[in-house]
């Protein structure tokens, strides 16, 4: 991700195709843009996006269920005491990894810079621009991946000293931290292997890789506990990293294999563009960088202000913190399938697609986010308890985690809103430097708020000065969101949103005078969720001025050219498919043979 691979990246950028010539308009015109097709470029058929979701869903779905197991096996093994801390602070490797690396900077890099790829393919004479792309940037990824890694490993005591100076035993952590450092390899070519399949339409081994993530490590964990201790949790948090790459690759490698092999190389820069190339690149990666460093390092400045608190803070906010997010990431895996979508909007000319589907998404998101974060708060004693509450994991353990975890859930529809809007930013070609901004001011709110509300009220307060940051970086992309690539109506969005959020704490209200008269705790959560559900349905069907969401399926199935016959068709669907797929709804993408 240094200046080193500029070439590729940069001709990807920056040669992307002219305006198609004048084509035969009406139906006889779209069908004939879709009838000549290689097999490389075969096309999705109808409602592929549901489909795509609806298997996303339930592969993120095993992926959020093994990491319970996961978090339940190291709570009943190790409880929430000075163990458990000290792997912990080695866990903020993984986690800093896998947002930078797999979700985040990665992701919105790559996946605009594969689908330009894609869309010059047909009309590159002088090579695959897909395998130029990955020629030059692999390698030396790779490369500098691999050194950031033994630099890591090699400073662990370092790190941890400035990660958590409280903590009661350091050393545990350090090896801990050796253990888990090897991640940054791994998870770079993970979350390269899943950019460039998400980007050709590939969604199903990209949606395995936490399935196997957490394999891995609970395997591990139950393979090495006894001689190990909690160190066999770090161990297993490499073996994981590996089992990642692999159920990605020959994935990856059949995609690229879908074109023939160029007979001609690529045309090779000019010591001048090369230059040139360097500045391009620099500028398309630092501000994704940026935005996301800043975002993750909510986390570490968490850990800082937990690592003076009594032993078993930071493992509060640990178990609190990964239940809560489960509903933000159920709902953010629409956005995760539609983002190729977007982004071969925008490279067809095509904003006013772009839009829709980003409004889609974000009403889509909300329900989701909001329906689960309203069932955390009103039973977060039960779902504890339920969870973890066995072995070493005491009542005072799941009173202490309850609190927080309610607090938590608070900055999930903030959580949703920036990873569903910074899209709207990172989507075209040259991502601009606002999310990090904006992120910037929600991390400095955090750290603000965090000091004082350590200092008075513990793991709670730090909860707290999360949820406040990260809403405050989610309004600020919010306001900022109508001038970006991807004019989102920004009024109209931010009115259903404070809708949705009202039919939420009606929600809550209702799941929570459910559970208390039910005693066993998985029915005392199952009843909440029913009215949960129940009461936010019932709200947003009968408030004035309900928000427009349609269903993903009806959306998928029904496109803008399906539902009238233009006089002209628009610059996506005018671009034969081996250019441009045409974009909206029914998105036909690049995925070649299975």
């Amino acid at each position: 991700m240094l200046p080193g691979p500029a070439g590729a990246v940069t001709e990807a950028v920056r040669g992307l195709p002219q305006a198609p010539p004048a084509r035969p308009t009406g139906r006889r015109a779209h069908a004939r843009g879709r009838a000549p097709r290689s097999k490389g470029d075969r096309t999705q058929g109808r409602g592929f996006l549901a489909k795509a979701a609806a298997v996303t869903a339930a592969l993120t779905a095993l992926g959020a269920l093994l990491g319970l197991v996961r978090d339940q096996i190291l709570a009943g093994y190790f409880g929430a005491g000075a163990e458990t801390d000290a792997f912990l602070v080695a866990w903020t490797v993984p986690e800093f990894a896998s947002t930078l690396l797999i979700e985040d900077a990665m992701a919105l890099i790559l996946v605009p810079a594969f689908s330009r790829a894609l869309a010059r393919r047909s009309g590159s004479l002088s090579g695959d621009p897909v395998r130029a792309l990955v020629r030059g940037t692999l390698p030396r990824l790779t490369l500098t991946v691999g050194g950031a890694a033994a630099l890591l490993v090699a400073a662990a005591p370092l790190l941890v000293s400035a990660l958590a100076p409280g903590l009661p035993d350091p050393g545990l952590a350090v090896d801990c931290t050796r253990l888990t450092g090897t991640c940054v390899l791994s998870f770079a070519l993970v979350g390269y292997c899943s950019a460039a399949l998400r980007a050709h339409g590939c969604f199903v081994p990209p949606a395995t890789i936490y399935v196997a993530y957490n394999i891995g490590i609970i395997g591990t964990i139950l393979l090495l506990r006894q001689p190990w201790g909690v160190r066999s949790a770090a161990a297993g948090v490499a073996v994981g990293g590996v089992l990642m790459v692999l159920v990605q690759a020959p994935s990856l490698l059949r995609e690229l294999r879908t074109r023939p092999v160029p007979t001609r190389e690529p045309r090779t820069l000019a010591p001048g563009d090369a230059g040139e190339g360097r500045i391009v690149l620099l500028g398309l990666i630092a501000p994704v960088v940026a935005f996301s460093l800043c975002r993750q390092s909510q986390t570490l400045i968490e850990r800082f202000l937990a690592s003076p608190l009594p032993a078993g803070a930071i493992s509060h906010l640990n178990y609190a913190q990964k239940v809560a997010q489960m509903p933000m990431i159920l709902s953010l895996m629409l956005c995760t399938v539609s983002f190729p979508v977007v982004a071969r909007a925008l490279a067809a000319g095509d904003a006013e697609a772009a839009r829709r589907r980003v409004e889609r998404d974000l009403l889509l998101a909300a329900v989701v986010v909001l329906v689960g974060a309203s069932t955390v708060i009103a039973t977060a004693p039960r779902i504890v308890e339920l969870l973890f509450e066995r072995g070493e994991f005491s009542a005072a353990d799941t009173t202490a985690t309850a609190a927080v975890m309610r607090v938590y859930a608070l900055g999930l529809l903030g959580q949703t809103m920036v990873g569903a809007l910074v899209r709207c930013y990172f989507s075209a070609a040259r991502p601009l430097w606002y999310p990090a901004a904006a992120m910037a001011a929600g991390l400095a709110t955090t750290a603000a708020a965090g000091v004082p509300g350590a200092h008075y009220w513990g793991a709670v307060g730090i909860a707290a000065a999360n949820a406040l940051g990260i809403t405050v970086s989610a309004v600020l992309l919010l306001r900022g969101a109508h001038r970006q690539a991807v004019p989102v109506q920004v009024d109209r969005l931010g009115g259903g949103l404070l809708r949705l959020a009202a039919a939420g704490a009606w929600a809550t209200g209702a799941g929570w005078l459910c559970q208390l008269a039910i005693g066993p705790a998985a029915l005392a959560v199952a009843v909440a969720c029913l009215a949960v559900c129940g009461v936010f349905l019932l709200f947003i069907a009968c408030a004035v001025k309900a928000p427009e969401i349609p269903p993903l399926p009806r959306s998928a199935r029904r496109t803008p050219h399906a539902r009238r016959h233009r006089a002209a068709p628009s610059a996506a669907e005018a671009a034969p498919v081996g250019e441009t797929a045409p974009v909206g709804g029914d998105v036909p993408l690049d995925h070649g043979r299975r």
